[in-house]
């Protein structure tokens, strides 16, 4: 690493152009609704503009520890920021369903890539012991952008009209690829390992495999179909074959050995029911606050804005005090307060007062601030740095999949609630009848969660400070503080 490296504007330039690609997760969440109609589509074919963004990035993510060994992170970022805006020009000139979902899915493409160029080249550029505030800091974009994505997304609906979601993104990306033209700097080696196409064709498989599968899960009265069923077990299989793969290859796309790392696999266990929680109450919530509780979108999306932005401004204080604490004394508190805020949208009912739903959703994103920022940089820390772009894929080609299943199975179990409801009455299906229905679905749904949430919580009982092995005296001296 040259003593020349400028760190700061490193990780301002990562900030700008990760903010608009990590906002675009959950942007379209409250315009789901306006886009049914708009577009003439049910529910669970909308929901693949959530759904398929995440199982893109997921199919992608494994690929990035082989590019980022192949590529100079000049050349990664500049390039998928440019797909990433490709994208976005797309689905803003939408004229059909089809065409804003490959806007979408092309923005993916630049997103799934981005986000382990960018978390390896913090493991290289900062010490152990100040990666909880730097992680901190740059949690203000990869915690504060999709958690205000649902609030900006109901103004902007409202008061422009769902293309400006993406026009207003297309002059920030611009600009962030001007930017890192002009001040990003190379971080680490080039080394071009072998690529095994085998091992590619074989994670693509199981991961769009089990995302797609349980994606359609619900869409069908009869249940679950042979088909279904014979395409996630052909991708479980598949997974079985590559884990099985990475393990003989002296050069695997993605070392699962990360996982022999106590500290790693507890974190990961944590961090994956973490994100399933927040991204399916994200698709979960505006549906309700818009359906039985009356709510219009941009109102739904001003009730979870307080969430929000705690949840991104208390990111770096989480940061600071995991470095001078420790996990334990942030994780264990916030699956217990997770724990409880699932109780409560397990009981939720049309009659609840306003005070008393913002006041769970702050408990929501403030319980995430506390635990997913502290178990992801804690496991990564764990690993030798031979191993930093298998474990930052790894668990970033988690995220969207656990993102997916968890929107999949909240919206495929809330949608059966509903179902069950409406043909055990009698008579016509009227405007109460629908409401009582949504809100048997979000209890089933939350039902759910609250089981993972509690696995959450034992998992944190496990879980220690983990010392990095080999960040050596040399690097030490030239990793600079932000």
């Amino acid at each position: 690493m040259s003593q020349n490296v400028n760190t700061k504007a490193i990780l301002i330039t990562f900030m700008i152009g990760a903010f608009f690609a990590i906002l675009n997760e959950t942007l379209l969440n409250i315009a789901l609704t306006e886009l049914m109609n708009v577009f003439n589509v049910s529910p669970t074919t909308v929901q693949w503009l959530a759904t398929g963004f995440m199982l893109v990035m997921g199919v992608l993510m494994p690929i990035s520890a082989v590019l980022i060994q192949w590529f100079t992170t000049r050349q990664m970022f500049i390039g998928v920021m440019s797909i990433f805006l490709m994208g976005t020009v797309i689905a803003a000139s939408a004229i059909n369903f089809p065409m804003l979902l490959t806007g979408r899915m092309i923005q993916a493409v630049g997103t799934g890539l981005l986000i382990p160029v960018i978390f390896n080249a913090i493991l290289l550029l900062y010490r152990p012991e100040v990666r909880g505030k730097i992680m901190g800091t740059f949690g203000l974009v990869i915690m504060f952008a999709p958690a205000i994505g649902p609030t900006a997304s109901g103004v902007i609906v409202d008061l422009l009209g769902w293309r400006w979601l993406f026009l207003i993104v297309i002059p920030f990306a611009l600009f962030s690829i001007l930017f890192a033209w002009k001040f990003l700097q190379n971080v680490g080696e080039v080394t071009r390992p072998r690529i095994d196409v085998l091992s590619i064709l074989l994670s693509s498989v199981s991961i769009g495999g089990i995302v797609y599968g349980f994606s359609s899960i619900g869409e069908s009265d009869q249940g679950i179909s042979g088909t279904i069923i014979a395409i996630l077990v052909m991708s479980i299989i598949s997974l079985v074959v590559f884990v099985l793969r990475q393990l003989k290859l002296e050069e695997p796309l993605l070392d699962v050995r990360v996982f022999r790392y106590k500290n790693y696999a507890t974190g990961i266990v944590i961090f994956v029911i973490v994100i399933m929680a927040m991204f399916a109450s994200e698709i979960v919530m505006p549906m309700y606050l818009q359906g039985p509780l009356g709510y219009s979108a941009k109102l739904a999306g001003l009730l979870l804005l307080p969430g929000a932005l705690l949840n991104g401004l208390m990111s770096p204080v989480m940061g600071t005090l995991f470095d001078k604490y420790g996990p334990r004394k942030l994780i264990i508190p916030g699956t217990i307060v997770l724990v409880g805020v699932m109780v409560f949208f397990s009981n939720i009912e049309p009659g609840v007062p306003t005070w008393s739903f913002v006041l769970a959703y702050i408990a929501l994103m403030l319980s995430i601030s506390a635990i997913m920022m502290p178990a992801q940089t804690n496991a990564l820390n764990e690993l030798p740095k031979a191993l930093y772009p298998h474990g930052t894929a790894i668990a970033n080609t988690l995220q969207p999949v656990a993102g997916a299943l968890g929107v999949s199975v909240f919206v495929n179990i809330m949608t059966r609630g509903q179902e069950s409801y409406i043909q055990n009455q009698t008579g016509t299906a009227t405007e109460d009848v629908l409401n009582s229905a949504m809100t048997q679905g979000v209890h089933y749904a939350y039902w759910f969660a609250l089981v993972l949430c509690v696995i959450a919580f034992i998992a944190s009982l496990f879980v220690q400070k983990a010392i990095a092995p080999d960040f050596d005296s040399e690097e030490e001296n030239q990793a600079k503080e932000f």
